[in-house]
């Protein structure tokens, strides 16, 4: 957790919680002091976490958080009222918003975001093993099309073309997937 934007009403909120935030060595502390200037921050900036002090100016906050979940911008801590946490909280953790009472301790926030970095942490192996697999998916929908290419303009088998493109990609010291789309360059685009 290197960047994190703190969306609170008051400067001594921003400033209590960037202390603790300091403790797990948060390089980039960002505050902002309604969801309007939070919005920009965020549209200018990534942030491994936003922490929304709810109520704020001009809207409660919990909206907020379930949109930035909702579009995968980063991850929310919302710390709402006590009177009304399990109503908030019942809504917003479906989408992914930890939701964390007030009054709130020092050890009661470290906690949170404890729970937060750990959370993080697998999200990001999760997004890594997602993006590698669209990438495998990608890499086998290519050769398959180079490999029909291959059997409708050259005669080949789908063993021929599949030996083809794994030869081809071994003698030029590339990926199958290079092969692929120079092969569907070079016979779907010949005026190129």
């Amino acid at each position: 957790m290197k960047s994190v934007l703190i969306v609170t009403q008051t400067e001594q909120s921003a400033t209590l919680m960037a202390e603790q935030l300091n403790a797990f060595a948060v390089s980039n502390i960002t505050a902002a002091y309604s969801v309007a200037e939070a919005r920009k921050a965020i549209f200018e900036h990534d942030f491994d976490l936003v922490i929304i002090n709810s109520p704020l100016t001009d809207e409660t906050g919990e909206a907020f958080a379930r949109q930035i979940v909702r579009k995968e911008i980063s991850q929310v801590m919302l710390l709402v009222r006590s009177e009304i946490f399990e109503m908030v909280s019942s809504v917003c953790e479906k989408d992914g918003v930890l939701t964390v009472a007030k009054p709130i301790n020092r050890d009661m926030f470290r906690q949170a975001l404890s729970l937060v970095r750990s959370t993080s942490s697998k999200l990001m192996k999760i997004r890594t093993e997602n993006e590698n697999l669209k990438q495998k998916i990608e890499t086998i929908r290519l050769v398959d099309r180079a490999k029909g290419i291959l059997m409708s303009s050259c005669g080949m088998t789908e063993q021929e073309a599949h030996r083809y493109i794994e030869k081809k990609a071994m003698d030029s010291r590339t990926s199958r997937q290079v092969i692929a789309e120079r092969l569907i360059k070079d016979y779907e685009d010949p005026a190129d």
